[in-house]
């Protein structure tokens, strides 16, 4: 039996309601209708991405169980000015989401599941590859500027999908349990 249960979220997904959210797809693109938010009228970007990265797990004396989500919420993005080159640069954000669902998965499954220290082990876990992709998405804004270079925006696109292809077996990471049996 599970006895703890814990859930962290990039955004606050309390009072949502689920068809609001978009979970990741490869064969799922974003497009202009899913941004349903006014737009910011203090920002000036063109657009913005309302992405989640959640994990949910539990644990008992014998193992680890996790589920992740990566998610585009309809309700918190927003859209000023739509033409296909910033569409492709919103959907650049979410994609970089989705690479960092799947190396929050590799590394929760390289974790060596200790019942005494499980829960800091996995806050730990989640603060760095946050952090990891808070800083991978602010670079991308920065180098791309905002879509606005389109040489970067191009490259950015490019290896990010090297990326995800790279990280393509962590992709399916619905329910996992670890257990010490299963790490010797």
């Amino acid at each position: 039996m599970i006895t703890h249960f814990f859930t962290f979220l990039l955004a606050a997904l309390t009072g949502i309601e689920q068809a609001s959210l978009i979970d990741w797809t490869a064969s799922r693109k974003l497009t202009w209708a899913d941004f349903k938010a006014p737009p910011d009228p203090a920002s000036s970007n063109a657009a913005l991405t309302s992405s989640s990265i959640n994990v949910e797990f539990g644990y008992d004396d014998e193992e680890l169980q996790y589920t992740i989500k990566c998610r585009f919420d309809k309700n918190k993005s927003w859209v000023r000015i739509h033409n296909h080159v910033i569409l492709s640069h919103e959907q650049g954000h979410f994609d970089i989401a989705e690479l960092h669902a799947r190396k929050l998965n590799q590394a929760l499954k390289a974790y060596r599941f200790n019942a005494k220290t499980v829960n800091d082990d996995v806050n730990r876990i989640y603060d760095s590859v946050m952090s990891i992709h808070h800083s991978a998405q602010r670079e991308y804004d920065k180098e791309t500027d905002f879509s606005r270079n389109k040489e970067k925006q191009a490259q950015w696109l490019k290896i990010i999908a090297e990326n995800l292809q790279e990280l393509k077996a962590f992709a399916p990471y619905g329910a996992k349990a670890i257990t010490p049996a299963q790490q010797k």
